[in-house]
Parts: structure tokens; sequence; C-alpha cells
């Protein structure tokens, strides 16, 4: 049995995949939820305790503590899947499947650089004093802009650039970048590095409104993309080959008055992940692991929908047992999460669209009647 070890802040969904193909599962994450069960060793960065608080995910993730539990496996495994939260770059490049490097693809402004000529991009600008920022937004009164970390995912560190007080911005590198307003999409493409296909769009959606939640955090996806997708499958898959891309990717783009704006590319597996699974009916590690070998999995049209949702607590609050069906990511029963936090993932399929709203919906209702303010 080869060995797979698995590095991100939450590796449930890979790695449940991955054990379905054979693999001994060797697994680093921030959370280790109570229905991660798909693993043979595991490490976590977050330990869950009965009426301990859970703390906070932006304030407590640290990459180089995933490096450092990683480190004792990484002699010992065959492969190495490096997700969300850490960079291939860290790990010996032979054991990683997938990409290698992804520094210029995850430096936003590299990647602006490297694709404005061929592709459209909101205005883009690399600084680090925001006085700067403020000359530029003052120059284009008709534009709102936004400002957002130079690397980055899951929409944390993106916040409306507003012309404050000086002080109300630390001073550190970060991106502006116009706010181009629109339908936020975000496109699978598979590539061998010579040759890739497009297999699903998805509609992107952010999380629920929310006081304790920054604006523009990644809240889950509806797939596929309820609607004709095959331009916006076009510009990914040229995106994924302009950049020699391998294994699974995702291309995050916003369609705004016909245009296609690219926002940002995920070098990795990502976060359709599951639903991309469910709709078209494969397994998307076997998909990603073919790809980087060279071969592209052949994949039909989806049938049905699926629907991703990521409830975060509104208020600090005590959690019940919330096993329920199409409720993933668990949390320890009688935890404590902080308002702003991710509580649980909900994810639904089926052939209507409506009916996989409903019974989001319905799960919506059970986890929140589980939840006591605290």
């Amino acid at each position: 049995m080869e060995k797979m070890l698995i590095v991100g802040v939450n590796t449930r969904p890979l790695a449940h995949s991955a054990y379905q193909l054979g693999y001994e599962i060797y697994s680093t994450s921030y959370f280790c939820t109570m229905d991660f069960d798909r693993w043979h060793h595991k490490k976590c960065i977050l330990k869950q305790k009965s009426y301990n608080s859970c703390g906070k995910f932006e304030e407590s993730f640290d990459p180089s503590l995933l490096m450092k539990l990683s480190s004792s496996y990484i002699d010992e495994v065959d492969h190495i899947i490096s997700y969300t939260g850490t960079v291939p770059e860290k790990f010996p490049p032979s054991k990683i499947i997938g990409n290698k490097k992804v520094e210029n693809v995850e430096n936003k402004y590299k990647l602006y650089h490297k694709l404005k000529n061929k592709f459209k991009f909101p205005d883009t600008y690399h600084l680090s004093e925001i006085a700067e920022a403020q000359e530029i937004a003052a120059q284009f009164p008709e534009k709102k802009f936004i400002k957002k970390p130079v690397q980055g995912s899951g929409g944390y560190g993106i916040e409306k650039f507003k012309n404050m007080n000086l002080e109300s911005y630390p001073e550190s590198e970060f991106i502006l970048q116009e706010f181009v307003s629109g339908e936020n999409v975000s496109t699978s493409v598979l590539s061998t590095g010579t040759q890739s296909q497009a297999i699903l769009s998805s509609k992107q959606l952010y999380a629920e409104e929310n006081p304790a939640l920054p604006e523009f955090i990644y809240g889950g996806n509806i797939t596929p993309y309820p609607g004709e997708d095959s331009v916006f499958k076009k510009v990914a898959q040229e995106v994924v080959d302009e950049l020699k891309l391998t294994g699974s990717n995702g291309v995050d783009m916003v369609i705004a008055n016909d245009d296609i704006y690219i926002i940002e590319v995920n070098p990795r597996l990502h976060g359709t992940f599951e639903c991309a699974e469910a709709v078209l009916g494969i397994n998307m590690m076997e998909a990603h692991i073919r790809a980087c070998e060279g071969e592209l999995l052949s994949v039909s049209s989806p049938e049905k929908y699926a629907i991703k949702k990521i409830l975060f607590a509104k208020k600090r609050s005590l959690v019940g047992n919330l096993k329920y069906n199409g409720v993933f990511d668990l949390p320890l029963e009688n935890t404590i999460i902080e308002p702003g936090q991710p509580l649980v993932t909900l994810i639904c399929s089926s052939e209507n669209l409506y009916n996989c709203l409903e019974k989001i919906n319905r799960a919506t209702s059970h986890v929140e009647g589980k939840l006591k303010e605290f």
C-alpha cells in the first residue's frame, strides 16, 4: 500500500477520496473534525475540548505549524498532496503530486503581471503604503477598490478600501484592486501540462451576511453553474494552459457586462472538490493523480446539481450534536465556536436544484437549532 501525506487547512474531503483509492493516509491539518474517519495517521493544530473555545482560525493558523507537524511524515511517505494553507515548494518535489512551484500563481500580483496582456483583469496595484492607495482611489472616483493580501485564499484579509485615516490600516505589502461587481464563477480544469480539459463551472457563494464575518469570505458553491458556461470554460482552460499547470486547478472569475475578469488561480485541488465528485460521478483525487501522470480522465457532463454551503457562527455558541444528513466537518459536541468561525459544511446533491436548496435550508435549521448562545 502506497503512503500519501495530505497537508492543508482541512484535509477531510481529500483524505476520504484518497482512502477510497487504497492509499495509506497520513494527514496534517488545522481542523480535525469528528467525521474525519478516513485516515491511518493524523496530526492536527486545533485541539477541541468540551466547554473550551476553538478560538479564531485567522488568529491561530500558521502555515509553519503545518510544516512542523508534517516533518516526521515526509521521509516515510511516497506521495504528498499540498492543499490550501501550504505550498508545495516546502516539500521534496519528487514526492509532490501536482504543481511543484506555485509562487508565481499564488502571488496575486505576479499572476496579474504574467497574464494581464492576454486576459482581462481588474485594475491591480502592488503597494506598500496606504497613502499610495488613497492617491490611486482619488484618481478614479468612479471606481470602487478592495484591499487584499498579496497571497491568501478563502477571502480572508480582503476588505473594501475606504479613504479612512492612515492609522486604520497597518503598513504592510498589499494589493489594491478595482472591485468589479458581477457573478462569481469558478471553473475546474484538469491538465497534464500539455493537454487540458475544463470539466466543470460553479457559481461561487460568499458566506451569508454575518456581522462577525468580513464581506468576502468564501461560503460555498452551486455546481454546475446554472447557465451557459462554455465561454468560462474556454477562458479557464486557456489560463491553465498559459501557466502550464498540472493536475486539478481552479480559475476564479467575475462575469460583468459580458466581460470575463480573472480574479485568481488556485493551482491545486480546490473548494468545489466534493460537489464535483457528486455531480460528475468521479473520484477527483484519481482524476488529479491521473492528470499529473499524463492522462485526462474521461468526464461526462453533469446530470444533477450539488450545493456546498459553509455555515459560520453568528454568536458565540456552545454546539450540540450536529449529526444530520448532509452535514460535514462536525465539531466536537459541547465545544465553543466563536462568532464568525466555521461551524459545519453542508453538502447536498439532487437532479432538481430547488430540491437541493430545500435540503440545504433544512440542514441549516437543524444545525442552528442545536446551538446555544454561550
